[in-house]
């Protein structure tokens, strides 16, 4: 049933542009509606779109230009990206969602552990230190083929599921250990290398791609690089997609995890550009940042990303998964997070093909917790020494 023309012109100035007279904006002559992330009008902002392009479209989220990526998606030729430039993000609209996150109350008892069990299957688990050695690699395999005491998951009935991290993480220089400590444990745990000058991104070109070349060689099968915030926050778009089109091809057969540095973008509406851009250009992951900035992974940021990766699938039908990284150390962190890739992206993405964390310290207080379901009182060190 068409609503009235004049509750559709009054809802419209409501839902678009903070109410201003300026009710569609052109991108690339292709219309665009900035609608708010929350409230009651959702179903009524879908018809409304749905006028405008003639077709019916899914939930939107505050940002889309509808019909641009997809045009843009079939072919991958990026000749012309100068819509990029015209996206903007409803940035009050994703910290009142981000607030929704931080403000709710957690799981607890039993469901409480079997969430904390499934958070260590997505753990990249990572050390990335100067002083790092081929034991403190092999120490790191064990952990990661196995993540939580024996005698903990046999309480818990979970011994036999064969519970591990998702992979291990570690400087190119230290994929060889790596390789040779997960074999000698009879374990098939992928192994993630860094790359492309991590974390800084500023090294010659030809050498951030012979360090991604050498890493496959030596049997990493993820890659973790990092882009060049430098031309994020010029708006060279084409330069980034061609970058990371050479880091994809550089990979082979390697899944490509792009860091995005998204506490040096500058603004919101960047990070959503930065993602769109590294997913057309063919990462399989997009990642929040390298742990090393002053600013890690923050839940506005990951709003952002998670839709510009809903965005990127309702246009392509591909599926790009998300990894956030640093400042993720307790057990009810990554509770909250796995809440948020749930609300945003259902359950398909909960799996480790297409959802990882990256942390170092975490797993310590996930083991701990568990330590504390089954026997009633929080671990002393001596209880959980591989942590």
């Amino acid at each position: 049933m068409t609503p009235h023309p004049a509750k559709t012109k009054r809802f419209t100035e409501r839902i678009c542009n903070g109410g201003k007279k300026e009710k569609e904006r052109e991108i690339c002559g292709e219309r665009a509606v900035f609608i708010s992330l929350t409230g009651a009008g959702r179903g009524r902002a879908m018809f409304l779109l749905e006028e405008l392009h003639g077709s019916r479209v899914g939930p939107m989220p505050c940002y889309s230009p509808i019909g641009r990526i997809t045009k843009l998606a079939k072919d991958w030729r990026l000749a012309d990206l100068s819509w990029i430039s015209k996206i903007q993000v409803n940035h009050p609209a994703v910290l009142r969602r981000a607030e929704q996150i931080q403000a709710r109350r957690t799981v607890k008892k039993e469901w409480q552990a079997a969430w904390l069990l499934k958070a260590v299957t997505f753990i990249d688990l990572t050390t990335l230190s100067g002083d790092d050695t081929s034991s403190n690699i092999q120490r790191l395999c064990y952990k990661a083929k196995y993540p939580i005491r024996d005698d903990l998951l046999k309480a818990l009935n979970m011994h036999d599921k064969g519970i591990t991290t998702a992979a291990v993480c570690v400087y190119p220089s230290r994929v060889c250990d790596a390789i040779k400590a997960l074999r000698a444990a009879g374990c098939n745990i992928p192994v993630a290398s860094v790359a492309t000058g991590f974390p800084a991104g500023q090294t010659h070109l030809k050498t951030r791609l012979e360090e991604i070349r050498l890493a496959v060689e030596d049997g990493a099968t993820e890659i973790d690089v990092v882009i060049n915030r430098s031309l994020v926050l010029t708006g060279q778009w084409e330069a980034l997609y061609d970058e990371i089109r050479q880091f994809r091809k550089a990979c082979g057969e390697a899944h490509l995890k792009t860091i995005l540095a998204t506490g040096e973008l500058g603004s919101l509406t960047n990070v959503y550009k930065a993602s769109m851009i590294a997913m057309m250009a063919g990462s399989d992951f997009i990642k929040t940042s390298t742990g090393k900035e002053t600013v890690n992974a923050t839940f506005p940021v990951a709003i952002v990303m998670l839709r510009a990766i809903r965005d990127f699938f309702w246009k392509t039908g591909n599926k790009i998964g998300f990894k956030p990284a640093g400042g993720i150390r307790s057990a009810k962190d990554s509770l909250a997070w796995l809440s948020l890739v749930k609300e945003e992206l259902g359950d398909e993405w909960l799996k480790p093909e297409l959802f990882r964390i990256g942390a170092s310290t975490l797993l310590s207080d996930i083991e701990r917790q568990i330590y504390h379901h089954v026997t009633g009182r929080y671990a002393a060190y001596h209880d959980l020494p591989m942590s």
